[in-house]
């Protein structure tokens, strides 16, 4: 019988986190009253919002550093859906501080908002960085929002996405040079030294030194191609000392594959298959450029791969048995862990069409010789079941798991899909705390 951990890494980091930004907002407001107040009440309000937009902008970087230990706990869409709502934080932090710093010393000269706008950036060193890095984040934000998101290939929302750490490094400058509490305070430029230089370091080590310094280790080639389908291909992967890779079932890299053209895209793709230290293997639906040329790599291409990335996986388990509930191509992290997870499981595999069920031959053996039970739901959006249920409602998923609500849930799909199963977790009474879902939007 498997032990399951009391401990709930989830909360845990969760806590951490904002215990570790609450505090930081406390020694801000100190070090705030510490410089005391300024000539006029705006120009005060202005610079507080100010210093707590700089706070949060660093506490962005840290949620996008992709530090494993934060990672494997909260996982990359959560950690990246903290980063949105930050972003809006920091947004309207720096907007106030721009108004009410630009409006404060207007009353104070007895000229117009615009024109003291211009006094300044002609005037105050650091302003006009200050400008150029609070156009650089509205810009950002404005490609981040979902309107503008879903028009943009992810290779040049990213590229665009970039532009932030010129703007942090702008915005840090002007706070260096002009910021009331940094400039009289030799503690207060203590602590906004360590705090941009831990935040930066921490995407430094992240994002550049970790992958690195494991692609250099394992040295990641192409094995083998094999297209599943008319438009479903795997890509088996080999490298040097594969066992000692952090990777889990359910997890995904963010993987460039080094041939003339195309080694600038990256693309995340989950694990098809659960890492047995000797290969990797990655399956994917040609939904866009970068999904469909896998298709053409050659045997040996080298690889470079960020990750394993992602909290989908068996260490947040709370229960024995499991439920294991897949759409489309979202099987691919669900045919891993119905490899990994013990106890008796449970499969949802829900298709438009039983010719789009990706890698059924393989989740068919591994159910028989596990023990499982594999049920394909097949058909369009409105599809029913003999009872008039729709295939993924409360009542279906209640009849076909009847003990669900003392099940872990991984779900793994299309957003849609996604948001229905958990409709109809919630109306069952399934405890948040067994539900764990991936969001297949990106790796898609």
């Amino acid at each position: 019988m498997t032990t399951l951990s009391l401990t709930r890494p989830r909360a845990l980091a969760r806590t951490g986190l904002y215990a570790v930004l609450g505090a930081n907002v406390a020694l801000v407001t100190v070090l705030f009253a510490e410089a005391g107040p300024s000539a006029d009440p705006l120009i005060s309000i202005g610079r507080l919002s100010g210093m707590f937009g700089a706070l949060l902008m660093a506490f962005q970087l840290v949620l996008v550093a992709r530090l494993p230990w934060l990672d494997r706990r909260l996982g990359m869409d959560r950690l990246t859906g903290l980063h949105r709502w930050t972003g809006f934080g920091v947004l309207w932090l720096l907007v106030g501080h721009l108004v009410f710093i630009v409006s404060g010393y207007a009353d104070l000269s007895g000229s117009g908002p615009v024109g003291e706008l211009v006094t300044l950036a002609g005037t105050t060193e650091g302003v006009l960085r200050a400008i150029v890095a609070f156009v650089l984040i509205m810009t950002v934000g404005a490609v981040s929002a979902r309107v503008a998101r879903r028009k943009l290939a992810y290779e040049t929302w990213h590229f665009i996405h970039l532009y932030t750490y010129l703007a942090v490094i702008l915005a840090f400058s002007h706070q260096i040079l002009s910021g009331s509490s940094f400039v009289d305070s030799p503690f207060a430029r203590a602590y906004w030294w360590a705090l941009w230089g831990g935040a930066l370091g921490a995407v430094l080590l992240g994002r550049v030194i970790l992958p690195l310094w494991r692609n250099s280790r394992h040295r990641l080639r192409v094995a083998a191609v094999v297209p599943e389908s008319d438009q479903v291909v795997s890509v088996y992967i080999t490298g040097r000392d594969l066992g000692r890779l952090p990777a889990k079932a359910g997890q995904f890299f963010i993987w460039r594959f080094m041939t003339k053209g195309r080694w600038w895209a990256a693309n995340p793709f989950s694990l098809s298959a659960a890492p047995d230290g000797k290969s990797l293997r990655l399956t994917a639906k040609a939904l866009g450029d970068g999904s469909a040329s896998l298709r053409h790599v050659k045997p040996g291409t080298r690889v470079f791969a960020e990750g394993p990335y992602g909290a989908f996986t068996a260490m947040h388990r709370t229960k024995q048995n499991a439920l294991l509930v897949a759409g489309g191509v979202g099987v691919t992290p669900i045919r891993a862990l119905l490899e990994e997870i013990r106890g008796h499981v449970v499969v949802l595999y829900r298709v438009n069409n039983q010719d789009d069920a990706v890698l059924l031959r393989e989740l068919l053996e591994l159910a028989r010789a596990r023990g499982a039970v594999l049920h394909l739901l097949p058909g369009p959006v409105t599809a029913r079941d003999a009872d008039g249920n729709q295939l993924l409602s409360p009542g279906n998923l209640a009849g076909l798991v009847g003990d669900i609500a003392d099940r872990d849930v991984f779900v793994c799909g299309p957003p849609p899909m996604t948001a229905a199963v958990m409709r109809s977790l919630r109306d069952l009474g399934v405890p948040r705390e067994q539900i764990h879902a991936e969001r297949f939007s990106l790796a898609s």
